[in-house]
C-alpha cells in the first residue's frame, strides 16, 4: 500500500503532494514499483496535527480521486479517513477501499457507512484523536487491551454485516516508542482475530526518534522494521517508499516464509 498525502503538514514532508503533476507522476512511479493499493489522505494524522473541516477534506480528496481514476483504471484506491461523510464521496468518486485510523469512534456514522458501501474496511486502533493522542499511552496490558478494543469493533461491524476486514494495531497512534516496538515484536498475537495484519510504520518517530536521525534518513530503518513485520505475519505494508518494501517482500518469500 504506498501513501499519497494530500496534506501541508504530514510529517514525512517527502511524502506530500502540492499539484497534479506531481499528484500522477508519484501514483505512477508507485504502480511501476509494485504497489498493489494506493492510500490517499487529504487529513493529516500526525500527533498534534491542526483539525480542518470535512468540506477541506473533500476539496483535498475529491479532485485527486477523479484524477487518478481517469489516469489508472483498475487501480485499487483506499481513502485514509474517519469520516463516514468523506468515505462516502470518496467511493462514489470512485476509491474502493476505507483506512479509518480511529476504527469508527470518532465518527459513529462510519459503520453504517462502511455497511452501506460494501468495500474492505481498515479497523485501526487508536486512543483520543490525532490533536490529543499522545495523552493517551496507558494500558493494563496493551496487547489484551487492542485485542479486546479489535474485536469489539469487528463485533460492531460483523452485526451489519461487514466482514471484509483488515485490522491495524496503530503504531505510533497512542502508544510510545516502546510499546511500538513491544507491539512489533508480538504481532502474532493478533492472529487470534483472524483477519489480515496491515503494518504503517514507514519513516515514523518509532524509527528516527531511536537512531536519532530524521524521517529523511529513515528509510533503512523502515526496510528492517518492515522485514520483521512480515516475518511476524503482516499481510500488508503501508509504506511511502514502494520500490524498497516491495524488495523486502520478494526476498522474504524468496527465503520461503
Amino acid at each position: 500500500m504506498g501513501i499519497i498525502n494530500l496534506t501541508p503538514d504530514s510529517f514525512y514532508s517527502g511524502s506530500r503532494i502540492t499539484n497534479d503533476k506531481d499528484l500522477l507522476r508519484k501514483v505512477e512511479t508507485m504502480v511501476s514499483e509494485g504497489a498493489d493499493i494506493i492510500d490517499i489522505g487529504g487529513y493529516s494524522s500526525r500527533p498534534g496535527a491542526m483539525d480542518i473541516s470535512v468540506k477541506e477534506e473533500l476539496k483535498r480528496i475529491l479532485p485527486a480521486i477523479d484524477k487518478i481514476i481517469k489516469s489508472f483504471p483498475g487501480l485499487i484506491l483506499s481513502i485514509d479517513t474517519f469520516r463516514g461523510e468523506v468515505a462516502r464521496s470518496a467511493v462514489e468518486a470512485g476509491a474502493a477501499m476505507i483506512n479509518d485510523i480511529s476504527g469508527g469512534i470518532i465518527d459513529s456514522a462510519m459503520i453504517n457507512t462502511i455497511s452501506d458501501l460494501k468495500v474492505p474496511y481498515v479497523l485501526m486502533h487508536m486512543q483520543g484523536t490525532p490533536q490529543n493522542m499522545k495523552s493517551f499511552t496507558e494500558y493494563q496490558n496493551i496487547f489484551m487491551d487492542i485485542s479486546i478494543y479489535l474485536n469489539r469493533r469487528i463485533n460492531e461491524l460483523n452485526k451489519k454485516g461487514v466482514y471484509d476486514i483488515i485490522i491495524d494495531p496503530g503504531f505510533g497512534f497512542a502508544k510510545t516508542v516502546p510499546q511500538n516496538y513491544d507491539l512489533l515484536k508480538n504481532l502474532t498475537y493478533f492472529e487470534v482475530l483472524g483477519y489480515p495484519i496491515l503494518v504503517g510504520i514507514s519513516r515514523k518517530s518509532m524509527i528516527y526518534k531511536s537512531l536519532d536521525i530524521s524521517s529523511s534518513e529513515s528509510l533503512n530503518g523502515t526496510s528492517v522494521l518492515n522485514t520483521i513485520a512480515l516475518l511476524k505475519k503482516a499481510s500488508i505494508l503501508r509504506v511511502h517508499d514502494v520500490k524498497e518494501a516491495k524488495e523486502v517482500i520478494d526476498l522474504v518469500r524468496m527465503c520461503g516464509i
